[in-house]
């Protein structure tokens, strides 16, 4: 009798197979976009976040071409990168409270770390290519020598990760009003049309 019930039960054939992964792609990219009209500031976060992966996990490269090229203030830049990469992560969560708009004292704080990092990274910059053109003891970048290429080219993957932070933020108003144009409407049988429950504009 099992084997008689097992039996009965409709295959998953590959056209069904094929539409079920249509409707999850469908629903997933629904749900997706649903997310970012409720939190479009999610968006720029992203980058943020990145710029910070991307700093900390090559921090022993630059942490070796400091102490290599041993230049003024390059470790004070290496430290003031690294503690507002941290910073602005945390100010970025603190100027959008839920279900409220924008603190723009915390923008505020939030961009002037921004130009601290890039600052910073800039000088960073600056110091590696003079300690690669000086008179006087220049470094060659050989292959035991290779992190500092690495760490030159971090320092400025980093801003530009900061840079697209920073206009992302500033484009928010825009994009924010574009996303919620994007039809999230779920289609039921018999029902017509059941709209997505959307909360990004209360209490606006």
């Amino acid at each position: 009798m099992e084997q008689k019930k097992a039996s009965s039960k409709p295959r998953l054939g590959i056209k069904g197979f094929l539409r079920k992964l249509r409707l999850g792609i469908k629903e997933f990219v629904r749900k997706f976009f649903v997310s970012l009209k409720r939190s479009p500031q999610n968006i720029p976060l992203v980058a943020l976040v990145a710029a910070f992966l991307i700093y900390s996990l090559n921090l022993t490269s630059i942490a070796n071409t400091t102490a290599k090229i041993n230049s003024p203030n390059m470790g004070q830049c290496e430290f003031a990168a690294m503690l507002f990469s941290i910073l602005a992560f945390v100010c970025f969560i603190r100027a959008f409270p839920k279900r409220q708009k924008p603190l723009k004292a915390m923008l505020g704080l939030l961009y002037l770390m921004f130009g601290i990092m890039i600052f910073a990274d800039c000088v960073y910059i600056r110091r590696i290519n003079r300690a690669l053109i000086r008179e006087l003891n220049p470094i060659v970048i050989a292959p035991d020598t290779a992190y500092i290429s690495t760490a030159k080219n971090i320092v400025t993957v980093h801003i530009v990760c900061i840079a697209i932070c920073a206009v992302l933020l500033l484009a928010l108003p825009v994009y924010a009003k574009l996303l919620k144009k994007i039809n999230t409407s779920i289609e039921v049988e018999g029902n017509g049309e059941m709209d997505v429950i959307d909360i990004s504009d209360e209490d606006e």
